[in-house]
């Protein structure tokens, strides 16, 4: 599952939103009715989840733990608790808790980023805060992709 592309929406006064279509039809055809919701840990925005993006996450962030060291339990305690488990109702909207909204200073107007097994949400004030300029995306692309991948034996 690859959600791709952006689309904004509006929230109706009770703080739901609908997702669009294009997600919504990838996660129907992928048999996916459980998302996870929960704030990035780097950007001002919210990630969804797919039930199955997320084990995968969990579990590669499980696997880099060490149980018995308190600091990993920690990290992986707030990792986990602060979660909304989501389903879209009938007409394909979903809640946004309030405080989430608080937190990345989202209204009315959102703004969906598919990022590959993810779905960021942003506030739609926030625009451009997601991306580089044209230019020095095109010099980090143009680094990324000349640097040689190293071959594992």
């Amino acid at each position: 599952m690859r959600f791709l592309g952006n689309s904004e929406a509006k929230m109706d006064a009770k703080g739901r939103v609908f997702l669009p279509a294009t997600f919504r039809k990838q996660l129907q055809a992928a048999g996916e009715e459980c998302l996870i919701l929960r704030k990035d840990s780097y950007q001002n925005c919210l990630i969804l989840y797919p039930e199955r993006a997320w084990n995968e996450q969990l579990n590669e962030l499980r696997s880099r733990l060490n149980r018995w060291d308190s600091k990993h339990q920690m990290v992986f305690r707030q990792f986990v608790s602060d979660v909304e488990i989501i389903t879209l109702d009938s007409n394909g909207r979903f809640l946004i808790p309030k405080r989430y909204l608080k937190l990345t200073d989202i209204d009315q107007e959102v703004r969906f980023i598919g990022l590959d097994d993810t779905i960021e949400i942003w506030s739609a004030k926030a625009a451009e805060g997601p991306f580089m300029d044209a230019e020095l995306f095109g010099k980090e692309l143009e680094e990324i992709m000349k640097t040689p991948i190293p071959h594992h034996e």
